[in-house]
Formats: C-alpha cells, sequence, structure tokens
C-alpha cells in the first residue's frame, strides 16, 4: 500500500546578521537539511525556508561603527551566509530577510489581533540604560552574576550555565557591555504579551507535539517557575518595525523573528504557484510544520511563539526539533585553540561532505552537545567514506569498465544478500525520521563491511585470471555495485554531492527512496571517476591554524 504523501513546511532557526556562519550553527542548517533531503527523497511535498534575522540592538550599533546603513549591513552578510550555505549543500527552497515587506504587514496583522483579542497590555517598567551611551539596554547588553547559581559573567535574560530566565535587573554586579559601567534605571512604557494566560493551551500543544522528553523535563521546569507576560517592545534608537500607533516604540526583535519564518514562506508562495500560504498556515491545516532549533532558543518557540500563533488565529507548530550545541576536542570553541572555525574556513581547507557525514554520525534527537573531536574526524571519514563506502565501487568498476565494456551482468550473483540491503530500507527511514541519524550511519556502515566482506571472499581480482571464471566476476562487481548504489541512495540526503557524482555515474536521471530496492541491471556505465578522496592532517591542522585570527560572534538581540 502506497504512503500518503505528505505536505511539510520545515525552518530553521534564523541566524543572526551580526557575524559570519560557524562550525556551531552548522550542526542546525546541516541536522535540518538532512532531514528536508531525506523526505523529499520519499516523495513527500517538503519546503525548507529561512531567513537572516536582520534586526535588533547588535545590528544597528554595528553599522554605526562600519558607517554603512542597517539594511548595506544585513544584505552583505546575508549574502556571504547565502554563500557558505550553499557550498555546504544547504539546499533552502526560499532564503530571505526578516527586514521584508511581508514581514512587517505580517508582525502588524499579527499585533493587532492580539491587542484586539486583549492579549496585549502595556505597562511602565523599569529599565537599564546606559547614560554614557544614551540608550536603553537589551538585555544581553547587560551582563552579570547569575541571581541563581552564582556564575559570574552572564547574559542579563538567561544563564549560560544553569539555564535560569531573568531580567537584567535580577543579576548580582551588572554591567553595560558598552560602556563597562553600571547601568541605571529608567522608567518607559512597554508592550506586553500575555503569555500567563496561555498556560493551558500550551500545555495541550504540548501533549500533541511530539516533543522530545528532554525538551517536555525543560518546559516543566518553566510552567513550576510560572510563566511571565512577554515584553514584545523596544525603545528608539532601534532597528526594526515600529509598533502602529507609535512614534518611538518598536517591535522586539523575538516577534518578528519567528514571524520571519512565515514570511519567507509567504514570498516563496507569492512566487510559486503550487504553494498556498494558508494551506500550511491556517488553523485546521494538515499540513505539517517543524521548526530546527538550538536548545538555547526553546523558550521562545515552545512557549512565546505556540502561544502568539494560537492568539492570531494561526495553527501551532507540528513540533520542535530541538538539538545540543558544539564542543570541539571536548571544549567548547575557542580563538586561542583555533577551534573557533568558520564555515568559510573550513570550506578553505575541507570537502564539506566530511563534515556533513562526521555530524550525521553524531547526531541523535536529544539536546545533548555534540563533539567534533578533530582527530576521530581524519580516522572516522577515511575509515567509513573512503575505505568502506566508496571503496566498494572503486574495488568493482574497474573489472566491469575494462573487461566487460561498462556492461553490468543482467542478474545478481547473490540476490540473497541484496535482499540485506533492501530489508533495511524502512528500519534506515525510520532513523532518519526520528532524527536518529548516528542510528542510522551505524546501520549503513554495516552494510558497507557486509559489502566489502562478499568481495573479499569473492575475490573478483582473483577470479579474472581464470578464463572459466571470468563471467562470474561481472556478476558479483554488478553485486558489488549495486550494494554500493544502495548505500549511495541511503546517504544521499547526507553526502548529496557525492550521492550526485554516484548517480551520474550510474546514468540515472534521478533517485527516490525505492530505488534502493530494486537493483540496476543491464545498462552500461562510464569510466568510474574518485568520488573522494582521504582527509589529511595537515589540512586539518592549516584549518586550525588560520582559525587561529580573530573571528567576530553573532549575537541576537
Amino acid at each position: 500500500m502506497p504512503r500518503k504523501k505528505r505536505k511539510i513546511l520545515v525552518t530553521s532557526a534564523l541566524p543572526y546578521a551580526n557575524g559570519s556562519i560557524h562550525m556551531g550553527h552548522l550542526v542546525e542548517y546541516l541536522q535540518t537539511d538532512i532531514w528536508v533531503r531525506f523526505q523529499k527523497l520519499r516523495g513527500h511535498d517538503c519546503t525548507y525556508v529561512c531567513a537572516s534575522d536582520a534586526h535588533g540592538t547588535p545590528i544597528m550599533l554595528k553599522a554605526r561603527e562600519l558607517g554603512v546603513s542597517p539594511e548595506e549591513l544585513t544584505e552583505k552578510i546575508s549574502a556571504e551566509f547565502v554563500q557558505d550555505f550553499s557550498d555546504f549543500g544547504v539546499d533552502f527552497d526560499n532564503y530571505y530577510t526578516t527586514h521584508s515587506a511581508e514581514n512587517e504587514a505580517l508582525v502588524g496583522a499579527i499585533y493587532k489581533t492580539l491587542r484586539d483579542s486583549g492579549d496585549i497590555y502595556t505597562r511602565t517598567i523599569e529599565q537599564s540604560y546606559d547614560e554614557k551611551e544614551g540608550i536603553f539596554l537589551p538585555d544581553r547588553f547587560v551582563r552579570g552574576t547569575c541571581p541563581r547559581c552564582a556564575s559570574k559573567d552572564q547574559y542579563g535574560d538567561a544563564c549560560e550555565v544553569c539555564g535560569a530566565t531573568y531580567s537584567p535587573e535580577d543579576l548580582i554586579d551588572p554591567v553595560s557591555v558598552l560602556s563597562g559601567t553600571k547601568p541605571v534605571k529608567r522608567e518607559s512604557e512597554h508592550y506586553f504579551f500575555k503569555l500567563s494566560d496561555y498556560e493551558e493551551r500550551l500545555r495541550e500543544w504540548i501533549s500533541s507535539a511530539a516533543l522530545h522528553k528532554s525538551v517536555i523535563a525543560k518546559l516543566d521546569e518553566w510552567f513550576d517557575a510560572g510563566l511571565r507576560d512577554w515584553d514584545i517592545s523596544r525603545d528608539e534608537p532601534y532597528f526594526g518595525f515600529r509598533i502602529p500607533g507609535t512614534e518611538d516604540k518598536y517591535f522586539y526583535v523575538w516577534l518578528d523573528a519567528p514571524v520571519g519564518y512565515m514570511a519567507s514562506f509567504k514570498n516563496l508562495c507569492d512566487r510559486d504557484d503550487s504553494l498556498d500560504f494558508d494551506d500550511y498556515w491556517k488553523a485546521g491545516s494538515d499540513a505539517e510544520v517543524y521548526h530546527f532549533i538550538g536548545k538555547d532558543i526553546m523558550y521562545f518557540h515552545t512557549l512565546f511563539w505556540p502561544a502568539v500563533l494560537s492568539s492570531a488565529g494561526y495553527r501551532t507548530p507540528t513540533s520542535v526539533y530541538a538539538h545540543g550545541f558544539l564542543t570541539i576536542n571536548g571544549q567548547k570553541m575557542s580563538k586561542a585553540r583555533g577551534t573557533f572555525i568558520n564555515a568559510r574556513t573550513y570550506l578553505d581547507h575541507l570537502d564539506p561532505s566530511y563534515l556533513r557525514y562526521y555530524y550525521a554520525a553524531k547526531l541523535g534527537p536529544t539536546i545533548e552537545d555534540i563533539d567534533l573531536n578533530l582527530e576521530d574526524f581524519i580516522a572516522r571519514v577515511n575509515s567509513d567514506l573512503v575505505g568502506k563506502l566508496v571503496n566498494i565501487a572503486s574495488r568493482c568498476a574497474g573489472f566491469i569498465s575494462k573487461r566487460f565494456a561498462g556492461k553490468l551482468a543482467d542478474e545478481l550473483a547473490a540476490p540473497d544478500l541484496f535482499a540485506e540491503f533492501t530489508a533495511a530500507s524502512e528500519t534506515i527511514a525510520q532513523h532518519f525520521e526520528a532524527r536518529e541519524y548516528s542510528k542510522a550511519m551505524r546501520l549503513i556502515m554495516a552494510l558497507a563491511d557486509r559489502a566489502n566482506r562478499y568481495i573479499d571472499e569473492t575475490k573478483p581480482w582473483i577470479m579474472i585470471k581464470d578464463d572459466d571464471k571470468s563471467n562470474d566476476v561481472q556478476l558479483v562487481c554488478t553485486q558489488g555495485l549495486n550494494m554500493f548504489r544502495s548505500l549511495m541512495i541511503y546517504l544521499a540526503p547526507v553526502i548529496p554531492a557525492v550521492a550526485e557524482k554516484a548517480r551520474t555515474y550510474f546514468n540515472e536521471d534521478q533517485w527516490q527512496w525505492s530505488h534502493a530496492s530494486s537493483p540496476l541491471l543491464g545498462t552500461i556505465l562510464p569510466k568510474f571517476q574518485p568520488l573522494l578522496t582521504r582527509v589529511e592532517a595537515d589540512q586539518v591542522h592549516r584549518m586550525v591554524e588560520q582559525s587561529r585570527e580573530s573571528t567576530s560572534v553573532p549575537d541576537r538581540q
């Protein structure tokens, strides 16, 4: 019975347009891209959108420092993002910006709906103000000691050590990161969203959203602490969208950023007649919507965002998939150690397929951090991708090309063995669907080991010397190449550039997941070209040395 074709919309968190994409960011975009490519390979209608997060005080201040407009700054950085993502094989259906007409219209309409329904109110608050710089300070522009665990040098909105959320005034010994002076308190009228009214509706959403248990545990902590109403406004000067009906109030970036998912999709719908915005976003939609995010922004995506959508009359996300952070060699990324590595620096030295595979081999559905151990990276890529996977094709293709004019046999030498590769199809698919990539990679590499053992046992390089057995070589190598082909189809979401080369070698126009279960027989193949070379230790060493230079760290507020 054929599977039902699904309509799926997928987003990754919006990269903040205030610095370069680095190896930590790539965990998310590669995790998402693999999942999207898998869904498309399965034949589903899966659309992947993203955008640059282009608003906020840091961008305004950075542009001022550089003597350019915020629009110029974010356009330049967005262009770099697009190039980096493209070179890593991250294939968005649309990449946009939050500083867009579509986003401004959607945010304004959502705000009016929230206001008219009574979910928005104003109140005068005391806010941190830097007298030296003459500016109200965003939460993350105040640092101090965490009021819960006493960890020093923590942001004004959340502790990176214990995960507590709070206000800047709760910090012990707060200072402005702009001037180093102690902020003073000034009163200002702000706009608030009644998040505290949404606990029951959020719990209902959580019960149906199939969130990972580690995410639910964190949500339970926040519910136990009590939901606080959400400040959705900022005072000028601020780069963002002005709140309708005001002169000096702007939407907080964390209101218009998630709406940017909708705006990017709306921009795509306006250019693609096959997509309808309401089919995906209206309440009661049968489409699926998934957000891939880092664990540091779960509060926004699992509490604030679904509550706003619900209040505004839109559907809520099908689920939110959170991942952990990246460590390198067991430690936080470090400029001094050369392990704060930008995406472009990696690309200057190494094939992106290596990193895509290594991350996949490490990733699961939890919010646990993953480690990029550079020695293990070299060993695993060389062992798995080159020594196991590509080696299957390399051991068989030459015989087919030289002795059989490139023609595959009309049958397999060992159909029962090929059936093992077919039988694994749905298990591998289930692992991909559940974001259990590491389990999928282990099963695929176990099959690669099985294929190599078969070649070792049949020894085509010896059979070819015996005229009575030379025809058996065609059967054996057809078997080997078909096992390799199935594995490449399974790995197409993970290493698409290598899979594309393999698909071209097999003279096939396209691959679908089901093709892995049907052998390719009796066709003529071109001369085999090397698909992937080994990682050399000196390539990694040069990348680390280049990364010892100063690297800007994006921040979002």
